[in-house]
């Protein structure tokens, strides 16, 4: 049992460290890429020229990819269908990161007539993939909204059925209920049958709390005085 003990407390310690661990490179890297991102935007106004335009590429092409991907993420779980979507995405990514990596290289490129001449084709690639990636995430997007639709519009039918079955009552006497007689009762005929007939009922108590909504105003404590 010792040995047990020291086991699963050392597997338990290696997967803390892990998780943690895996945190501070998350953290790392997005407070890496905000950092890139602000100083992309900043050569992109103020570098004249091919750097400047390299800066906007390369900021174009990131904000694409990067918005195509937390849609993807934030739908396939609702939605399964998404998966081959996020396959294509996976290669379209590894031309994404190719094309990150040539315009990140060519910032360092001294001969700017040499970057000149390859501006129109990082331009042309840069416009296929993200034209590809926007397209991606715009489908998705309106395929959550229909779905959003659709499962609204059941929904409401099914409210206003319910709705006109709460509505349906009949004056009619249940099956087996005895007819009434001409002969008049007394008011205290009329009470001791109710009593003798009817138990007690208990005063009318909420089972339990009631649910909140976000949209509902906080209820006021009634006042003491």
């Amino acid at each position: 049992m010792f040995v047990l003990f020291l086991v699963l407390g050392g597997y338990v310690t290696v997967k803390i460290f892990g998780a943690a661990r895996r945190g501070v490179d998350r953290t790392v890297a997005q407070a890496r890429r905000s950092v890139e991102d602000t100083t992309l935007k900043a050569k992109s106004f103020a570098q004249p020229g091919a750097a400047g335009e390299l800066a906007q590429l390369r900021l174009k092409l990131r904000t694409s990819m990067r918005s195509t991907q937390d849609a993807l993420h934030a739908h396939v779980a609702d939605d399964p269908s998404l998966k081959e979507s996020l396959d294509l995405f996976g290669r379209l990514s590894v031309h994404g990161r190719e094309l990150d990596d040539d315009l990140k290289r060519l910032e360092t490129e001294p001969d700017k007539a040499h970057l000149a001449e390859l501006l129109p084709d990082l331009r042309r690639r840069t416009e296929r993939i993200t034209g590809s990636a926007d397209s991606l995430r715009r489908a998705a997007h309106d395929r959550a909204h229909r779905l959003a639709d659709d499962d609204l519009e059941n929904l409401s039918a099914q409210i206003d059925v319910e709705a006109g079955a709460l509505r349906h009552w009949t004056t009619e006497p249940a099956p087996g209920a005895a007819p009434s007689s001409g002969a008049a009762s007394s008011p205290g005929d009329v009470g001791t049958s109710r009593s003798t007939q009817e138990p007690d009922r208990p005063a009318i108590t909420p089972t339990g709390p009631r649910p909140t909504y976000p949209w509902q105003k906080k209820a006021r404590p009634e006042s003491t005085t």
